[in-house]
């Protein structure tokens, strides 16, 4: 017994200190991100409205989540309702994150599906109303348990009102299970699986069709080739992340005794860190492959180090994704 405790304590405190790396590491990055577009006026388009919203919910994952993880690996005695709503809280700010990632991606998808009605069709009116529902549904899905979903009924009386505050304690596994990891976490990659297969093959058979007969044609759908290269990493990465804690907890609940293993607690508190990784990696791949993002970055590193106050740039506004990429 004394050496299970003590192998409880070796987790949780070395859970606690890549958590909190992964958190200064996600927040760092999406402030330079956010930093980057409010800076630079070539990178102010409808296309980066989708990537700060993704940094906006990445950076709250990193100073909300993360410390609030933290909180519920400790096992501190709250208030039920208390922990019910930072487990909640948690749930919106992830799926924030995660419901921006497929915004981008159809966002990408329209590039390529109507290249000529593109601008046309993505208004910046649009591009609001379109963030504002990804951070109206993931307060709406994140939120449920507070309205009844939750564990409540089936603790003892005791425990009803105060008890140690973890995740499992007070969240119904049949709302995560059946509502938020099908419905929110699974469908979405499938979706994104689906938008990311079409753009390589639209991108493929214009390639085929155009490159030969249109040049400047030939050479959009190569620059856009490029970023959907990129973009199928991202895809892999999601899904590294998302998909070994979504499949714990599917196996947890249809057999509870996996949680008497060993390897348990060390297994979920390394999913928990893939899944919280995402939001670090995230500027990673949507910025920092895209040239203007790393000059961006370049400037205000160099803004900061020489107690500057202004960022330079000469860029016309309305570059598109395709113009600020990679060659």
């Amino acid at each position: 017994m004394a050496n299970k405790t003590s192998d409880a304590a070796i987790y949780s405190a070395v859970y606690i200190g890549v958590e909190t790396v992964i958190g200064i590491s996600a927040v760092f990055g999406n402030i330079l991100v956010i930093w980057a577009v409010r800076l630079k006026p070539s990178l102010q388009n409808t296309t980066f409205y989708f990537i700060v919203s993704l940094a906006l919910a990445d950076l709250a994952v990193g100073f909300l989540v993360m410390p609030l993880a933290i909180v519920l690996s400790l096992e501190i005695n709250f208030h039920f309702h208390l922990c019910l709503f930072i487990c909640c809280l948690i749930i919106i700010l992830t799926n924030a994150s995660i419901l921006s990632l497929l915004a981008i991606a159809v966002d990408r998808y329209l590039q390529i599906k109507i290249p000529t009605r593109y601008r046309i069709v993505i208004t910046s009116r649009r591009i609001c109303l379109s963030i504002c529902t990804v951070w109206i549904i993931s307060f709406l899905v994140g939120m449920v348990p507070m309205f009844g979903w939750n564990n409540r009924s089936s603790l003892s009386e005791e425990h009803q009102h105060y008890l140690n505050c973890t995740f499992e304690n007070v969240m119904s596994m049949e709302y995560m299970v059946y509502f938020n990891i099908f419905g929110w976490v699974i469908l979405p990659l499938i979706t994104m699986l689906i938008l990311y297969i079409e753009i390589f093959y639209l991108i493929k058979k214009q390639l085929n069709q155009n490159n030969s007969k249109n040049v400047r044609r030939g050479v959009f759908y190569g620059k856009e080739y490029k970023t959907a290269k990129s973009l199928a990493l991202v895809l892999l990465l999601f899904a590294l992340s998302w998909l070994p804690l979504s499949i714990l907890n599917c196996v947890q609940f249809y057999n509870p005794n996996v949680k008497n293993l060993s390897l348990y607690q060390p297994t979920i508190f390394l999913f928990i860190l893939l899944s919280h990784a995402n939001s670090a990696m995230n500027p990673i791949i949507y910025a920092f492959k895209i040239k203007k993002f790393k000059e961006a970055y370049i400037h205000i590193l160099k803004t900061i180090l020489m107690q500057k106050s202004q960022v330079p740039d000469t860029g016309n506004a309305e570059h598109t994704m395709e113009e600020i990429s990679k060659d």
